[in-house]
């Protein structure tokens, strides 16, 4: 007996600052004008897709002492622009990654139950932490934290605004006599917490919103990462979208959910997929290897490089051979915003294997890092890439996808328009929108109804 075919999920990450945007294409518009979040906001909506992504960044990133040139265009504060996108949409989940090391739980659940009732039900947090004292330097705090207590920071953190969530216990009122105003009862609100992290006690002031909590997301692919995700999160964001990566980090996963009492179907895996699309495959083919020259250039690769040798490789041609000294593995990093964790683990060998193949393909840095690097996940006519699409996630490589255009904002009408109708002309994705919140949009349980007492939105 053949099994019923899964619901596909789909959802838009918005690029900002990433190599995966193409600068110089005369499409690409900006990245912090609201007009650009209203369009691509707007499009995912038109195509029926569950959620927008909104990443995150606390500092603007370095290396060898110099930003980025990517970030020069800045990075808006995510909750301002959701908020925003909540007048302009009506069914489009809302997610934004927000920081558990340099937040506070009562902060982020104030401003995540409000996000939930401006947009009636549709906020989502992307939960991640931070490690490194180049970011913590814009805090207080600092970056004080090691991997093990960045994570036990977290688990709290998310516990607590949890609490904070869960404090509204109803909508019990009662009557003042002697004024005869009606109060709600002062159980409402009320909260106590004593933690390794967190010691913190009052009232929250946001009532119960539409779905309880926001929708949890977490990113992070650790032993740790794993572990937290299976106990505490709704959805995964993956960075395994190829077939054989994709079934064993699904399958690892899932497989996790049973110790905390939980199904399969309560944990969705999403990994982040690229796309090009062409009249035909092959055209499509031509147009990626295109777009891929495009995303890195001359200074991207170098810098890509430097991230291997830890050295300064401003000196060399990107169009020339890979340098000939090995890399620096000592703990002076390049990069202070990666002071305490290495990109690739043995730089050493990695070079060597690097070396190897520029030499077997007559590659240039450029070309080394082109064809090293992050490759476009579907590349082909909307048929095809429809079609791997439907294949992957029938295959348990995952259970939706996270599209990243290369094009802000208008690289996701293609896949709207010629994509998403075809994927529900197969019956795997939705023609229209059943439910109103995001929870809905996702197949995932209210909070309440395990308590048996969903509160009226």
């Amino acid at each position: 007996m053949n099994k019923p075919l899964k619901q596909i999920h789909l959802a838009a990450h918005f690029p900002g600052v990433n190599n995966t945007t193409v600068w110089s294409d005369p499409k690409a518009g900006s990245h912090i004008e609201f007009s650009s979040f209203v369009h691509f906001a707007q499009t995912a909506e038109r195509a029926k897709f569950d959620f927008l992504f909104l990443a995150e960044g606390l500092r603007l990133r370095e290396q060898g002492g110099k930003i980025y040139d990517l970030d020069v265009v800045g990075r808006p504060d995510t909750f301002t622009v959701l908020a925003a996108l909540a007048a302009v949409t009506e069914h489009l989940g809302l997610t934004g990654t927000i920081n558990s090391t340099f937040n506070e739980p009562y902060e982020v659940a104030r401003q995540f139950a409000s996000l939930d009732h401006l947009s009636g039900g549709r906020s989502a947090w992307n939960v991640v932490t931070s490690w490194d004292a180049f970011t913590g330097e814009n805090f207080r705090r600092g970056g004080f934290l090691p991997q093990e207590d960045r994570y036990s920071r977290a688990k709290e953190f998310l516990a607590t605004a949890n609490e904070l969530f869960d404090s509204w216990h109803g909508d019990e009122i009662v009557a003042d006599n002697a004024t005869g105003v009606f109060l709600r009862d002062a159980k409402a609100g009320s909260f106590v917490h004593e933690g390794q992290h967190f010691d913190i006690h009052g009232q929250f002031d946001v009532p119960r919103s539409p779905q309880g909590r926001p929708v949890i997301f977490q990113a992070g692919d650790s032993e740790e990462g794993r572990e937290f995700a299976a106990s505490s999160a709704d959805a995964i964001f993956s960075r395994y979208a190829s077939l054989k990566e994709g079934q064993a980090f699904y399958t690892d996963v899932k497989n996790r959910l049973a110790k905390y009492g939980r199904s399969h179907r309560d944990l969705l895996i999403l990994p982040a997929a690229t796309f090009v699309l062409g009249d035909t495959d092959a055209q499509a083919e031509e147009l990626a290897k295109e777009v891929r020259r495009q995303q890195v250039s001359g200074a991207t690769a170098l810098k890509h490089l430097e991230f291997v040798w830890n050295r300064d490789l401003s000196a060399y041609d990107p169009e020339g051979p890979l340098p000939d000294i090995d890399p620096d593995v000592s703990d002076n990093h390049i990069s202070k915003g990666r002071a305490q964790v290495r990109m690739y683990r043995d730089p050493l060998a990695t070079a060597r294997e690097w070396r190897e193949l520029a030499a077997a393909n007559n590659w240039s840095i450029r070309d080394l890092v082109i064809n090293t690097g992050n490759r476009q996940t579907f590349v082909g006519s909307p048929a095809t890439v429809a079609r791997t699409i439907n294949d992957f996630v029938q295959a348990d490589v995952s259970d939706g996808f996270i599209l990243v255009p290369h094009i802000t904002p208008g690289g996701l009408d293609p896949f709207a328009d010629k994509v998403v109708p075809l994927l529900q002309e197969q019956g795997v994705f939705r023609t229209q929108y059943e439910g109103t919140t995001l929870r809905d949009h996702l197949g995932l349980a209210h909070p309440d109804d395990a308590r048996g007492e969903r509160v009226a939105s």
